[in-house]
């Protein structure tokens, strides 16, 4: 039996409108913007293929272009929802160059029928290459298999453009018009119609992976501040502190407790405490260095991780954040505010040191409260956190 090239065509133009379908059928209504630009790639795909089933019974030089161009399209979003999901990707200026020179060169050279294969065939296959690339490197914690998959896919697939992109260019007898069942157009094809599900199944993945974070990001962030609350602060403080340990950096952790907050909820009302403790994060925010951990631990109670900071540093921290918070406050709110402070510094020599860290804080933040409150106290002594 021979395959029929049109009938593999219009069955993949089929299978991708179908999938481009479905996926928002799955993912509902409200997904982000990687997903969503998924989404448009397999829908620009489907359109691609259905272009080049239309063109040589309908209008060929223009169908075939939209083809080409849509192809480019497509790529290019799969490009960007990977970006959004594992962070910046290699060599993106390089497929947009690729994405823009593939369709030009092939409307310019569509009545030399080796040229444009060669061409349209030669940076399509750059472009599922640069694809590949981003779904494999740099390295993230994101997930290996899903990525390794589509990476796979996509390498199969450029590399048996690449070739039919030769036959075409070189071998022209061989591989005269694009339906030509030449054995390696056969296996473009057939790859394409292969990697069509192992590559919705990556898709896929990637996309549950995203929900995963997403939910774990919700259950470790305070909705009110958007800051880190005790759970985030106990997922987030072991790397931190572990890099501490390795650099042997001292450690500032910082209790911080609003002074009178319960009077601006009865004086004020909830909504004003609320919109306080917002700009109190916000202003904790604008303060801190990147590799600095702030988080809000319940009720009116932040804490500050503050890496290669000793007692000088922590008491010039703050006192600009005290300066900055009753400047924003009285602008913001009509009112000053103002905090209570515990500092501990610590020594990280142990397992596990944010603990004891935090007692220490804890009673440090007490004592300047039981002092008259809006001011700092320091625990007595450096402590060797993690060590019993």
């Amino acid at each position: 039996m021979t395959l029929d090239i049109t009938t593999i065509l219009t069955l993949t133009a089929l299978n991708l409108f179908v999938v481009s379908a479905a996926l928002p059928l799955v993912m509902g209504e409200v997904v982000s913007r990687s997903a969503r630009l998924l989404q448009l790639s397999l829908l620009s795909q489907a359109t691609a293929w259905a272009c080049m089933v239309s063109a040589e019974s309908l209008w060929d030089m223009p169908l075939s272009v939209l083809a080409i161009a849509m192809g480019s399209v497509a790529n290019y979003l799969l490009y960007l929802a990977l970006q959004g999901w594992l962070g910046p990707r290699p060599w993106r200026r390089l497929l947009q160059v690729a994405c823009v020179l593939m369709p030009v060169g092939y409307a310019l050279s569509f009545h030399h029928y080796p040229t444009r294969v060669g061409w349209a065939n030669g940076w399509l296959a750059l472009q599922f290459a640069l694809v590949a690339r981003a779904a494999l490197w740099p390295v993230t914690p994101w997930g290996r298999r899903w990525r390794h998959l589509l990476a796979g896919c996509y390498l199969a697939v450029a590399v048996a453009t690449l070739a039919r992109g030769v036959l075409g260019a070189f071998f022209t007898e061989l591989y005269p018009t694009f339906t030509t069942p030449h054995p390696v157009n056969l296996l473009a094809q057939v790859l394409v119609n292969i990697a069509m599900p192992l590559t919705t199944i990556a898709y896929l993945v990637a996309w549950r992976r995203e929900s995963e974070n997403l939910l774990l990001q919700q259950a470790h962030t305070d909705a009110l501040t958007r800051l880190p609350n005790r759970r985030g602060l106990m997922h987030v403080a072991p790397q931190l502190l572990a890099q501490a340990q390795r650099q042997q950096w001292p450690l500032a952790v910082l209790m911080l407790d609003l002074d009178h907050f319960k009077r601006v909820n009865d004086v004020h009302g909830h909504e004003a405490g609320d919109r306080a403790l917002a700009l109190f994060a916000d202003v904790i925010r604008s303060c801190l260095r990147d590799n600095d951990v702030a988080a809000r631990i319940g009720g009116e109670e932040f804490v500050l991780l503050l890496p290669h900071t000793d007692a000088q540093g922590a008491a010039l921290l703050d006192a600009r954040l005290r300066s900055l918070l009753h400047t924003q406050s009285t602008r913001v709110l009509g009112w000053p505010l103002n905090y209570s402070a515990g500092l501990v510094l610590c020594t990280v020599t142990g397992d596990n040191p944010l603990e004891a860290a935090l007692q220490q804080a804890d009673q440090a933040l007490y004592r300047a409260k039981a002092n008259g409150r809006g001011q700092l106290c320091q625990a007595h002594a450096p402590t060797d956190v993690g060590q019993d």
